[in-house]
């Protein structure tokens, strides 16, 4: 049986060299509920590499967790998809969205919206393998369009054909993708955000999950656009930069759980375990707190927290003592 559907009323979006598995440690820390992404891992070397490595998470710390994978042969992706069926993953993700000339290179990511047949076709198998072997749902992150496309023709098309091929839920960043002249950095600014298009698209497909996505960066925004219909919001930048701020209070506000919020202090606090746990089993504490960086941003001593971390935890042999020293940085909460 297919696991059950995890929760997308509030997810955290898969972002290349941010999105590891101690960002997501502190983002669980932070909300019990939002469903957290790895970075995108590329399906051919699940497959062929060191399967156990690039999947590797920890369940007990990380809870609801989905798998992004990058590719476009559907054998390979459904190889892959039968690999992760047994790491426990709360989702496995096609990655039709990421505009960088790497993935360009390997012929996936936002240059597969030209191709929605071969999407389906990759689709079709990953939904396939993963009713095997008893695994997770398989979902799309996909864009508006890419390059001279015309969004209101081609979303549209992409999710019937999509929602035709199996798929329930979709993740749509409201950005149309220009594969070329623009940067990865660029196309998450400078194209304009359409969320009518994909609430129009929701509105029209009433059985069918989307998730809107892009330039979404508080929990006010959030709470906006699930009031204007779609399923589910994803946060990507925001959530790292400002942690604290984006899922602290995510809980009680986007799903409603009694309970207070969670206080970013006795999370990093409560995560000083954590950090000696990854140190002795061989991981340099500058890794570990990178996602830390911006917890407490517009707290006073907030700088001084990061630069104690920016300049210590490189250090050999660093610890958690530089953790409490840049926790004692900060300056006390007014009562």
């Amino acid at each position: 049986m297919i696991a059950d559907r995890p929760e997308r009323r509030l997810s955290v979006a898969p972002m290349m060299d941010w999105t590891d598995r101690h960002c997501r440690v502190l983002h669980r820390r932070l909300s019990r509920r939002a469903l957290l992404y790895t970075e995108m891992v590329v399906a051919s070397a699940v497959v062929r590499g060191d399967a156990a490595r690039l999947l590797r998470w920890r369940p007990e710390r990380e809870g609801a967790v989905a798998l992004q994978l990058g590719g476009s042969d559907p054998a390979v992706l459904a190889e892959a998809v039968r690999i992760a069926a047994g790491f426990g993953y709360a989702e496995v993700n096609l990655n039709v969205g990421c505009p960088s000339d790497r993935v360009q290179g390997g012929r996936f990511g936002a240059c597969l919206m030209r191709e929605p047949e071969r999407v389906a076709a990759c689709v079709a198998a990953m939904i396939g393998a993963s009713a095997a072997e008893g695994g997770p749902e398989i979902t799309v992150k996909c864009r508006i369009g890419v390059d001279e496309q015309d969004p209101a023709v081609v979303l549209p098309a992409f999710l019937d054909r999509l929602q035709g091929a199996g798929v329930r839920s979709v993740a749509v960043h409201a950005r149309k993708a220009w594969l070329q002249g623009l940067s990865p950095k660029e196309n998450r600014e400078r194209p304009p955000l359409d969320y009518a298009l994909v609430e129009a698209a929701k509105a029209a497909r009433p059985g069918m999950e989307i998730v809107l996505n892009g330039g979404i960066g508080s929990l006010d925004a959030a709470e906006a656009a699930l009031a204007r219909g779609v399923d589910g919001v994803m946060i990507g930048r925001a959530a790292w930069n400002d942690p604290g701020g984006v899922l602290a209070a995510a809980d009680r506000r986007i799903f409603g759980a009694a309970g207070s919020d969670a206080d970013p202090e006795a999370a990093a606090r409560d995560l000083l375990g954590y950090v000696e746990e990854e140190l002795a089993a061989g991981e340099r504490l500058h890794r570990i707190v990178k996602p830390w960086l911006g917890l407490f941003a517009g707290r006073r001593g907030a700088r001084a927290f990061r630069r104690v971390l920016s300049e210590e935890a490189r250090a050999p042999g660093a610890g958690p003592e530089v953790v409490e020293r840049a926790l004692a940085a900060l300056e006390p909460v007014a009562a």
